[in-house]
């Protein structure tokens, strides 16, 4: 059924047909057509000190708003991360900013964090009915400049301690000038302490501690992959989210849209981040936990990140291109794996 409902979804420009599968999937939550906004039956896991139902969330960037956690929620998710959300509203790059190559079952996107803002996003997780595992990501606006990129993200992670079950910090994505520099070296050590200092004097303001995890790209060499796992654990950081988008189109330059500028999604990008995964896991071992995320298409795609090291996984294109059904395939083989 989701097939055909695809198929007519596809139709539509790639981002007229975000919004309207959104709302469809909304509304039928509101009519009661899809279930409780709860989790899938799955073996249980303790990571960053929160106990997650199951293995499988939604990656962030499906809903940037927090307008459809419930809708989401009722697809059995085991846990829903929310943003990439930005301290002030902004609308994103220039349209058309999202492409579907279904040949190679990929998107390339350069959105440019387009949301609404801390205010607007907190409004909506605070009307949210689910009450499971939540993670919120949280971006610079476009116009900081990435020397100030540390006031963004503290304001960010001021804004959104209260109400998130864990932070991604996204130094990442591909469509923000300057971002991914963030990644390297001093930079990053200079991010992250004072991140971490803000996490441990909030923790101590609300009585709760609230996990920062790190989202990384997936365009590093094995050096600097070793230089930001070297970091990462000198900051303490609680968790690592591998990977992002890929500036990579080698596999779709013949496509139609393989060579528009943006990150690369989907089936091109599975095994590449599964070995940067892997890479990661060599130096972090078990000290900080890996959420495996970029190209999981099938339940043998998320078996084989957490075979290479994840301990999580987060889906997004392949939930595009296969719906509802590829999350329970991956819970029940995550079950049978662990």
């Amino acid at each position: 059924m989701y097939s055909l409902l695809r198929e007519l979804l596809f139709l539509l420009s790639p981002e007229m047909s975000h919004h309207t599968a959104l709302r469809g999937l909304k509304l039928a939550y509101q009519l009661g057509l899809n279930g409780k906004a709860e989790a899938l039956v799955g073996t249980p896991v303790d990571v960053m000190g929160i106990k997650f139902p199951n293995r499988i969330g939604l990656a962030a960037g499906l809903d940037k708003n927090a307008e459809f956690i419930d809708a989401l929620a009722s697809c059995g998710f085991g846990f829903i991360e929310v943003g990439t959300v930005t301290p002030r509203p902004q609308p994103g790059n220039p349209h058309p900013r999202l492409f579907r190559l279904k040949a190679a079952k990929a998107i390339i996107n350069r959105m440019g964090f387009n949301n609404h803002g801390l205010e607007y996003l907190l409004g909506q997780v605070s009307k949210a009915q689910y009450q499971g595992i939540l993670g919120i990501n949280i971006g610079k606006n476009f116009d900081t400049a990435v020397e100030r990129a540390v006031d963004d993200y503290l304001i960010g992670l001021r804004k959104v301690y209260a109400y998130a079950h864990y932070i991604t910090i996204n130094i990442s994505s591909p469509n923000t000038p300057g971002l991914r520099s963030l990644q390297y070296g001093e930079d990053l050590r200079r991010l992250l302490t004072a991140l971490k200092q803000e996490q441990i004097l909030l923790a101590e303001e609300h009585g709760r501690y609230v996990p920062l995890a790190v989202k990384v790209a997936p365009d590093l060499s094995p050096e600097e992959i070793a230089g930001i796992a070297e970091v990462l654990l000198d900051c303490e950081m609680d968790g690592l989210i591998a990977t992002n988008t890929t500036l990579d189109k080698s596999a779709v330059a013949q496509l139609e849209h393989g060579a528009e500028q943006g990150g690369l999604s989907g089936q091109p990008l599975t095994e590449h981040s599964t070995e940067v995964i892997r890479l990661f896991h060599q130096h972090l071992g078990n000290r900080i936990p890996i959420m495996g995320v970029g190209g999981i298409m099938s339940a043998q795609d998320a078996v084989a990140k957490l075979q290479a090291g994840a301990v999580l996984v987060q889906i997004y294109t392949g939930f595009i291109y296969s719906g509802p059904q590829l999350i329970k395939d991956c819970v029940k083989a995550s079950n049978q794996a662990y």
